[in-house]
């Protein structure tokens, strides 16, 4: 039970509180180190599913950890994205959306709060429902707009740092702005289709349920 692929996704387990925290301290760096270890734990979230199946070492613990960590990394995200998108500057807008709406928030949680009932009623019925196709492309979406929002926070710590101008800042702000928006999107279409792709694909267990 405690192989490599399981060791990956239990310390992406413990780094999630470090990232929900750097996000607030004061000035560009700790955003900037967010960044590189949301990276690393979002990798790691790849790397831990091809060693397991490579080495053949996918575990009914496996299966229960990774979404449980991809549970914990969202939660600790959203936080401080939810809270520092409402700056009173609006420094940190996300383009488009301005702040993270909070339907939006509700609705990214509220789907792994479900997901994790319906794992849970189906671990009592002897089965494990593990990461989909369609989950795994909403965790990738997901992710994307993390890691590109904690760097938009960042840039605009170093913009107010360095008073940076000039054509290529605009151009970078319009680029890097558009992927926060976007992704944030298609985050959000993946969560509502992806949750019910599962509950069709286990429709029978709740039909035995009733």
């Amino acid at each position: 039970m405690w192989n490599l692929p399981n060791i990956l996704t239990l310390a992406r387990i413990g780094l999630a509180p470090v990232i929900a925290l750097l996000p607030f301290i004061q000035g560009y760096w700790p955003k900037v180190i967010a960044f590189l270890i949301f990276v690393a734990a979002a990798v790691s979230d790849v790397v831990d599913g091809y060693v397991a199946r490579k080495s053949k070492q996918v575990t009914d613990l496996g299966k229960l950890l990774d979404p449980a960590a991809d549970k914990l990394l969202l939660f600790a995200t959203l936080v401080p994205i939810y809270w520092i998108t409402r700056h009173p500057t609006m420094l940190y807008g996300i383009p488009w959306w301005g702040s993270l709406p909070l339907w939006v928030a509700a609705m990214l949680v509220g789907r792994e709060l479900l997901m994790t009932l319906v794992r849970y009623e189906a671990r009592k019925k002897g089965v494990v429902i593990a990461a989909g196709r369609e989950g795994k492309l909403k965790v990738i979406f997901q992710d994307i707009f993390i890691g590109a929002t904690i760097a938009w926070f960042a840039w605009k710590d170093f913009l107010v740092r360095t008073g940076v101008t000039g054509w290529m800042r605009d151009a970078w702000d319009e680029f890097h702005g558009t992927v926060v928006a976007v992704t944030l999107a298609l985050a959000l279409v993946l969560t509502v289709y992806s949750f019910a792709v599962y509950l069709y694909k286990y429709r029978a267990l709740f039909r035995h349920a009733r």
